[in-house]
């Protein structure tokens, strides 16, 4: 089991959440997080004085899937949440060693 955080641009939530439960992910957990990278945030003035924010509000996606379909999930993550501009988020993909559904304990794959 692999597991896939994608960190994309705040509008693109809803048109994710729908691709995705349109490929059929079972669950995903959504977070609402602030961050920084390229873009390096933009300047605002308070009061007459220039203050630089660097964290731009981003939207936090976190599934769990099978090593089989780990290609195809990033794929289309990628196709729904891209832009083609600076800030369109990014993608990681890491091992999980084991799961728990805490209600029947299940374990492994059969808990996701």
């Amino acid at each position: 089991m692999k597991k896939i955080t994608a960190i994309v641009r705040p509008e693109k939530m809803e048109p994710l959440k729908d691709a995705l439960f349109a490929a059929r992910v079972n669950g995903m957990t959504i977070s609402q997080v602030n961050g920084c990278g390229a873009q390096h945030g933009w300047k605002e003035y308070y009061r007459g004085t220039e203050v630089l924010l660097n964290m731009v509000p981003k939207v936090q996606f976190e599934i769990v899937a099978e090593d089989g379909e780990v290609d195809g999930l990033v794929d289309l993550i990628a196709r729904t949440a891209r832009t083609g501009e600076v800030g369109d988020g990014k993608i990681f993909v890491t091992p999980v060693e084991d799961a728990m559904r805490i209600r029947t304990g299940e374990r492994g794959a059969a808990a996701v």
